[in-house]
């Protein structure tokens, strides 16, 4: 669980980014996925992470180190319109620089809008992951606007229409930062990847 948070600083591109080897979980979304509110529940902080009324507005890679042992990092949210192009293709490089050559990322955390169908940004940010062999667990946000069935439905309509692209998909994950849904299970994944990570550097060591 997570126990100490602290911010590190935010970086405007990948290689200005730390140099330790701790290692690092990604968050991304579409902007106005409900990015901000998720870490904030996931880290026990009511403004760790801004919330904002203007979608989009997250355009630096921000750092936040926990337990002194990991780096959380937030990413820039993807395929808001009201952005312009040039920005746009500004977010995407720094999205796609840290993404391909961070080799401190562990797992990419992929937020997706339970609310909707797979939105076609989303499906074209997956198909790139899994192209670029970005390791991607999936989190369904705000849970807490749809009733238990409508809910279950809309998260299996997700699934069905990823695994026409996928024979197997990642682990997924469904949230509310509202109600702290989900929270345990996210943070309990991290902390079972991190085990292995420190069991596998302890028989490199031997």
């Amino acid at each position: 669980m997570i126990k100490e948070v602290e911010f590190v600083a935010s970086f405007p591109k990948e290689r200005m980014c730390p140099t330790d080897d701790k290692p690092e979980f990604a968050f991304i979304g579409r902007s106005n996925v409900g990015k901000s509110s998720l870490i904030n529940m996931l880290t026990n902080r009511k403004s760790l992470a801004k919330v904002s009324v203007t979608p989009g507005k997250t355009q630096l890679l921000n750092f936040f180190n926990i337990n002194q042992s990991w780096h959380l990092v937030d990413l820039p949210g993807y395929g808001y319109a009201r952005v312009s192009k040039d920005k746009k293709a500004g977010f995407n490089k720094i999205i796609t620089d840290y993404l391909q050559k961070r080799q401190q990322l562990v797992l990419a955390f992929v937020l997706i809008d339970c609310r909707h169908e797979l939105q076609k940004i989303d499906r074209e940010f997956l198909i790139w992951c899994g192209e670029n062999g970005i390791p991607f667990a999936l989190i369904f946000t705000k849970a807490d606007k749809l009733n238990r069935n409508q809910l279950q439905s809309n998260v299996n309509t997700i699934i069905k229409s990823l695994l026409t692209m996928w024979e197997q998909l990642p682990p997924h994950f469904i949230t509310s930062s509202e109600l702290k849904t989900g929270r345990d299970e996210v943070l309990s994944y991290i902390e079972d990847i991190l085990d292995q990570l420190r069991q596998s550097q302890d028989k490199t060591e031997i």
